[in-house]
Order: structure tokens, then C-alpha cells, then sequence
């Protein structure tokens, strides 16, 4: 009969608790999305978590891996745009205006894809401010494609949706990053 010391009981005891309070992914990010829409009013809580949920079925994650899958989608999203703008550039409803628009939009996305992957890399090298710059400048895309069309009174803006997409995306990364960071 094996007995055990007082020591291997406390530890055993010890690594059980901590294993049954171990967050499980959905818990981690519904309370991430709730500390960060909080904390952003432009960030929708329900967005985040689905967004994430959808793309982080079977991974044990922490937060670190969070800001890595956000990041990821991001820049899938972008190249994402990218494709819908070269569909709509070939549409013959818009005129010369909204196409030149979309251009600026399209040369707005592709900037932003390099900037992203700049961001994760700074991210996984621990770099958070670096990340936070290059997040915060491939985020303005999404602004700044819809104020192009903003310029000629009554232009319909066809990329509405997805530019309010991307900007969810890179504000549930910056939000992520900026908590890693103030835990430093």
C-alpha cells in the first residue's frame, strides 16, 4: 500500500483546484470581449466573442493567444476587402468618383495587410508598443476609405460593413495588446 506525505497531499490537492478553476476558452473570451467593450464604446461585446468563438474552437488559449488569433483574422479580413473592392471596381453601377474611391479604399487595405503582420510580429517579440502603433495605423484604414466617399454629398458608401468589420477586429486586438501591456 502506497502511502503519500502530508506534502504530496497538499500538492495534489493544490494542482486539482488549480486545474478545475483553469478558465476554459469561451469563459476567457467572453471576459476579455466584456473587459475590452467596456473599456472601448466603439467595440461591440457580441462581436468579439463571436468573432473569437468562431475561430478558437478546440484551442486552450490564454490571452496572448487571443490577440494572435484576433490579429490573424484582421489580416484575413483585409485581403478579404481587397477581394470585394476588386469585385466592385468591375461593376459598372459605380461612376468615376466611387471607383476612385474604392481604388484609395483597395491601396488602404493592402498597406494595412503588411502593417498588420508587422504588428504580430512585434506582438510576438513582446513588443506591445510597437504592436499598438502598427494596429492603431492599419485601423485607420477603415475610416479613412469612408471618408473618401464622404467627400461628394449623397455618395453611398458600399463598404459600410466592412469597414466597420475591420474596425472591430483591430479594436478587439488593440484592447487585447493594451492589457498584456499594463500587466507588465
Amino acid at each position: 500500500m502506497m502511502r503519500f506525505s502530508s506534502f504530496s497531499k497538499i500538492v495534489i490537492t493544490f494542482l486539482f483546484l488549480f486545474h478545475s478553476t483553469t478558465m476554459g476558452s469561451n469563459d476567457l473570451i467572453q471576459l476579455s470581449c466584456k473587459k475590452a467593450s467596456q473599456g472601448d464604446p466603439n467595440l461591440s461585446y457580441k462581436f468579439c466573442v463571436s468573432s473569437l468563438e468562431a475561430n478558437a474552437k478546440g484551442h486552450s488559449l490564454d490571452l496572448q493567444e487571443l490577440v494572435v488569433i484576433s490579429l490573424n483574422l484582421t489580416i484575413a479580413n483585409a485581403t478579404n476587402i481587397n477581394s470585394t473592392i476588386s469585385r466592385l471596381l468591375k461593376d459598372k453601377a459605380f461612376d468615376k468618383f466611387a471607383k476612385e474611391c474604392l481604388r484609395d479604399c483597395s491601396e488602404l487595405y493592402a498597406d494595412a495587410i503588411p502593417t498588420l503582420r508587422e504588428a504580430l510580429c512585434a506582438f510576438q517579440s513582446k513588443d506591445f508598443a510597437k504592436a499598438n502603433i502598427e494596429v492603431s495605423s492599419a485601423m485607420d484604414a477603415s475610416s479613412t476609405c469612408e471618408d473618401g466617399f464622404k467627400e461628394k454629398k449623397g455618395e453611398v458608401i458600399p463598404l459600410r460593413k466592412e469597414n466597420d468589420v475591420f474596425f472591430q477586429l483591430n479594436a478587439i486586438s488593440l484592447a487585447f495588446i493594451n492589457t498584456l501591456a499594463s500587466n507588465i
